[in-house]
């Protein structure tokens, strides 16, 4: 088939990261390349770094062009914020881009719900993920660090989310660290309650629906990465955590071409905004004390960029008020 008529996010990345990080596990080793904001030499003034992750084109360089624009839209000091993009390859980036043989590369969208990479090891996007917290939240090389922020659009926000659950990466004392979760197709439930039509949660039809209890959409048959883990335990430390959920309020097309639509999504609601309102509803319906904040983002889609630099979206990155009369950044950056 002709690249041309391929799903976007089945067509090689137009641009791979300009820096290389080596994550290193006891199951092998491999190469995933970044974009970051600026260079060492500027690691005096680094107190907040955000981990931004790519929707499904991969397209990491739109979105460290758009966290950049929300970056100059917010009341800090640009200065203080060092932004970093890792980029999740597929097998098709790597011959297109003639990349070298030790690239970490996915299937398409494997990655999304922390599925092991097909080269050269099986390393999985948390693996990824820990080796990003664990080589950066590091206050002998950034020694006023107080904030990591993992923040993610689409599917970005699906390994955002997924993460915060089951991420083992450990905790810096005097770091706190911050998830944003933005326009996710689908979400994490830890027992079979599901919302019906009527808003009321209900017990999930598992013989329409055979996988609706699986991850990456429950805490069945889940990845290698978390198979040992405790969920009882990871939802009381989820729910404890510091979590942000920004909704697009016109992310409501049921039919939008990056929506996912099995089965197992359908029955998590209609389109993204309704299946983020009621995962929220979910959550503080089993933990009343909640503090997760869920904002919304009004006249925004499902678009990244304007998601980012709204100023619900700066609040969430940057933990600061967006600027009056900035330019506006709706069209410009990631949008999937």
């Amino acid at each position: 088939m002709n690249s041309s008529h391929k799903a976007r996010n089945e067509r090689p990345v137009s641009a791979v990261g300009n820096e290389r990080l080596r994550v290193v596990t006891p199951r092998g080793a491999g190469m995933v390349p970044f974009y970051r904001s600026m260079e060492d030499r500027d690691a005096a003034d680094v107190s907040r770094i955000v981990i931004l992750l790519h929707g499904r084109l991969r397209d990491a360089d739109a979105y460290l062009l758009s966290a950049q624009r929300a970056l100059a839209a917010a009341s800090t000091d640009p200065a203080g914020t060092l932004l970093l993009v890792p980029q999740f390859l597929a097998t098709a980036d790597i011959s297109a881009h003639g990349l070298s043989a030790d690239m970490l590369h996915w299937e398409w969208t494997s990655w999304m719900g922390g599925d092991d990479a097909l080269g050269p090891a099986p390393l999985s996007s948390f693996d990824v993920l820990d080796a990003f917290v664990e080589q950066f939240a590091d206050l002998a090389r950034y020694p006023a660090l107080r904030e990591v922020v993992i923040a993610g659009h689409s599917g970005g926000a699906q390994v955002a989310h997924r993460y915060a659950i089951v991420g083992a990466a450990r905790n810096v004392p005097g770091v706190q660290r911050r998830y944003v979760i933005a326009n996710p197709s689908s979400y994490v439930y830890f027992d079979s309650m599901r919302p019906c039509a009527d808003g009321v949660l209900r017990p999930a039809n598992t013989a329409a629906c055979p996988g609706v209890d699986d991850w990456k959409y429950g805490v069945q048959r889940v990845p290698r990465y978390a198979e040992s883990a405790s969920f009882d335990g990871l939802e009381t430390r989820y729910a404890a955590s510091d979590v942000v959920y920004l909704l697009g309020q016109q992310d409501c097309d049921p039919h939008h071409d990056a929506l996912d639509r099995s089965c197992a999504a359908q029955a998590q609601g209609p389109h993204r905004l309704a299946r983020g309102r009621s995962y929220f509803s979910y959550l503080k319906a089993r933990h009343p004390a909640l503090e997760h904040r869920c904002w919304e983002v009004a006249g925004v889609g499902h678009n990244g960029a304007a998601m980012l630099a709204s100023s619900e979206g700066v609040r969430a990155l940057f933990n600061v008020e967006r600027l009056a009369n900035v330019v506006d950044s709706s069209t410009a950056g990631a949008t999937d």
